[in-house]
């Protein structure tokens, strides 16, 4: 349950910390007075988007905190898959807005996003405002309603089971036969393009290669030239250094070299050796390149061609370079394979898609019996609680039909009721006033919050239309159900107000600059003057306040 809500400039509240209490809060206050803001300061913490202009003070963020005690402990495991540290015995929610729409989430001090709050809020909070009635119109939600009254989840997820497998086959039936479709259409252009590539054959490197050959080829008779005077200077006469490297070696022949150098460590003579080897073994080199080169004409016209036709198909195929060029030609062989290979047997899978469509069926239909028993149950147990309500001739009924597969299952349900004596039953948004809707969903939520254990149930002017001993009434069904779960329920009624355990005020002053929003709890005999105001108006007279005192104490 919540037990202090902490709101920090938003809208007209500056400042407030408010405590609740335990089973059944009542919120009161005039028209205006910031009871509103309180509820929309709880939605922000469930999830809602910020809007800047709740902001008060521009140049300050706006924080609204809630204590939530004793947690549901569902939440335990939720919190530890995101790494949130859990405490039994409470748990603070926080959001924080800046002036800019920027807003900044906390799950006990550990930052989160907003769809956190809201995966997290249902076990926190149900906020039932009046704009909530409109959902009793929508048969999903009267759908959720039974399975949740009926506890149908068993049946549930029997059918879901299979709804999942049915579609994931009826889906791969379909690409399927899409890309046979597809393949079919596109054999004839894979074909041609892979046709013209087979022909190229391109190789990775091959055009670097040939590009290098294209040089050499075309400067063929200056590189050769080149070649053979170098190895002519080298080796080719009696002026080539290998043939003066072998002369000195032959005058050295006679120097005694221990003469010059008494340690024995020269080392000309082995140098000498080493340098006609190391001379030899570049005149072979050079004699192995210009072997090599070849001044073909033909030769230079025939790599020139195949370098340009590998850019021509670099361009048609719009790669940008020839290993992009290799690799779509492997792409190609892949995809015409795949179209050629496909041996998948499309007959056995609809067969398949059959066998689950008779299992579906009949898990819809087992499914559709659950919620059609349910069902009866359900408008009983409403009648019974709403018409104590005021409402003796109450009539209820939920239609079920069945209508397309989803993953809900088969069934469309339209609640019916009827509120007067002899009068037919009619879909509940043609027919509810504005009182009626109020005390149906009151005792809608009676039911299901039993059922569902919600820790809060929040009533925002639930009690709207009605009045006198109805809204007395009203008062005692929040009061028997805050036994279970705290409740909490913000009225203009002096009947409500008068059930709650704990009565909080809503209530506007001016300070030097402006207009601000306070809440405060009443005690006792500021109870008795509250209520006094609500049953007599402006002026509060000795009988309005017998009056108050009688409707307290019959509580």
């Amino acid at each position: 349950m919540i037990s202090r809500l902490s709101i920090d400039n938003y809208a007209l509240i500056d400042k407030t910390d408010i405590e609740f209490g335990q089973r059944f809060v009542v919120i009161t206050g005039e028209t205006g007075a910031g009871k509103s803001i309180m509820l929309d300061a709880l939605s922000l913490l469930m999830g809602s988007r910020a809007d800047t202009k709740a902001v008060g003070n521009k140049e300050r963020k706006t924080i609204v905190e809630a204590l939530f005690r004793s947690p549901d402990p569902l939440l335990k495991k939720i919190l530890e898959e995101n790494n949130i540290e859990w405490d039994a015995d409470e748990l603070i929610v926080r959001r924080e807005i800046n002036p800019s729409g920027k807003s900044r989430n906390f799950v006990n001090d550990t930052p989160v996003n907003l769809g956190f709050l809201g995966l997290i809020s249902s076990h926190l909070l149900d906020i039932h405002s009046q704009h909530s009635n409109a959902l009793l119109n929508r048969p999903e939600e009267q759908l959720a309603i039974i399975d949740a009254f009926g506890e149908t989840s068993s049946f549930q997820l029997q059918y879901l089971e299979v709804f999942k497998e049915y579609v994931a086959l009826r889906n791969r039936i379909k690409k399927i036969k899409e890309a046979r479709a597809t393949g079919k259409e596109n054999r004839e252009f894979l074909l041609f393009r892979l046709e013209q590539l087979d022909k190229l054959k391109p190789k990775r490197g091959e055009l670097e290669q040939l590009e290098r050959e294209a040089e050499i080829l075309g400067d063929a008779d200056n590189i050769k030239t080149n070649l053979e005077e170098a190895l002519t200077s080298l080796s080719g006469g009696n002026a080539s250094a290998l043939r003066q490297l072998q002369h000195a070696t032959s005058l050295l022949e006679v120097v005694d070299f221990d003469l010059l150098d008494p340690s024995g460590n020269d080392e000309v003579k082995s140098r000498l050796d080493s340098l006609k080897i190391e001379l030899r073994d570049i005149c072979d080199t050079i004699e192995g390149y210009s072997d090599k080169i070849n001044s073909d004409p033909e030769l230079l016209e025939k790599v020139q061609s195949r370098i340009e036709s590998l850019y021509e198909a670099m361009k048609r195929f719009k790669v940008k370079d020839e290993e992009e060029l290799v690799t779509l030609h492997m792409k190609l062989k892949e995809e015409l394979e795949g179209i050629d290979s496909d041996n998948v047997d499309v007959s056995e899978m609809e067969r398949q898609l059959k066998e689950r469509a008779k299992i579906l069926k009949e898990r819809a239909d087992q499914l559709s019996e659950k919620r059609v028993e349910v069902a009866s149950r359900f408008a009983e147990t409403i009648e019974e609680a709403i018409r104590p309500l005021g409402l003796p001739n109450v009539k209820f009924k939920v239609e079920i039909e069945k209508g397309k597969m989803s993953a809900e299952g088969q069934d469309i349900v339209t609640f019916s009721c009827s509120f007067n004596k002899n009068h037919p039953l009619q879909p509940v948004a043609a027919i509810a006033s504005g009182g009626e809707i109020s005390r149906v969903m009151l005792g809608l939520k009676s039911i299901m919050a039993k059922r569902m254990k919600l820790p809060t149930v929040i009533f925002d002017e639930i009690d709207t239309g009605v009045s006198g001993e109805i809204a007395h009434k009203m008062g005692k069904m929040m009061k028997e159900m805050s036994a279970d779960m705290q409740v909490i329920s913000v009225t203009h009624l002096p009947q409500v107000a008068a059930s709650g355990d704990t009565h909080l005020k809503v209530y506007k002053a001016d300070d030097k600059e402006k207009t601000v929003s306070h809440v405060k709890v009443l005690s006792s005999e500021e109870r008795v003057n509250e209520i006094a105001g609500m049953l007599s108006g402006t002026t509060i007279n000795e009988a309005a306040l017998e009056n108050a005192k009688i409707l307290l104490n019959s509580e």
